[in-house]
């Protein structure tokens, strides 16, 4: 596949993942205790976990298939 098209599903793959990790979210913070201390640790995992799943859909997208010089 060329690099333009991997950059292009690679980008909608993106934005509706991260669609659906945010409705996500958002549907388990309800059932968070309102305590700071559990909101915070919530917040702070959930705020950071996002770009783990996107790391190999990142690698792929920036994977060249142009033949070295």
């Amino acid at each position: 596949m060329q690099f333009r098209w991997r950059n292009l599903l690679g980008g909608i793959a993106i934005l509706a993942f991260l669609a659906a990790y945010a409705l996500a979210a958002i549907v388990v913070a309800d059932y968070v205790p309102g305590h700071w201390l559990a909101q915070l640790l919530y917040f702070g995992v959930v705020g950071t976990a996002w770009g783990l799943p996107l790391i190999p859909l990142l690698s792929w997208m920036a994977w060249d298939d142009r033949p070295p010089r």
